[in-house]
């Protein structure tokens, strides 16, 4: 069924609600895992006070650091007998995130929705909302069990 899945992730612990999904259809299918994460450029407002070296060394640190976090997802991955690789990117993050699901030719975009942003947004996040506008292939999304207790405080969730 889905044989290439890409999972975007920020690291956070909302982000990686969407992993026991992605390890199930994975292990099901057969399917290879393909972890990504963007690092978007931090905006620039004004030149004064503006040092390139040290915007270059901040997303050097960021690169590394998603990079680290990454490999040790692909370890828990590797160790449940899963084909994982990952990838780390720059660029905006939606744009990215569909880019590269284009370009590998990926079956399946799986990500968990953090729920934050403007009204519009409210259910879904804004990444996953902006995915979710532009994307031409399967979309697998899902809500952070934190954010729909809070969203439904005092009811079972429980199924």
């Amino acid at each position: 069924m889905y044989k290439k899945i890409l999972v975007p992730l920020d690291g956070s612990k909302r982000a990686e609600a969407i992993l026991r999904h992605v390890e199930e259809l994975a292990r099901s299918h057969g399917g290879e895992v393909i972890f990504l994460q963007v690092i978007e450029p931090p905006k620039v407002t004004g030149f004064e006070g503006y040092d390139p070296y040290l915007y270059q060394r901040e997303i050097e640190t960021l690169s590394r650091e998603a990079q680290t976090y990454l490999e040790t997802l692909e370890k828990i991955f590797r160790n449940k007998k899963i084909r994982v690789r990952s990838r780390v990117v720059h660029g905006p993050v939606v744009e990215t995130i569909l880019n590269i699901a284009e370009k590998e030719n990926l079956e399946l975009i799986a990500m968990a929705s953090h729920g934050r942003g403007g009204l519009s947004r409210v259910f879904y996040g804004s990444i996953a909302a902006g995915v979710l506008q532009r994307v031409d292939r399967p979309l697998l999304l899902i809500r952070s069990r934190k954010e729909i207790e809070a969203s439904f405080p005092g009811v079972d969730l429980s199924l």
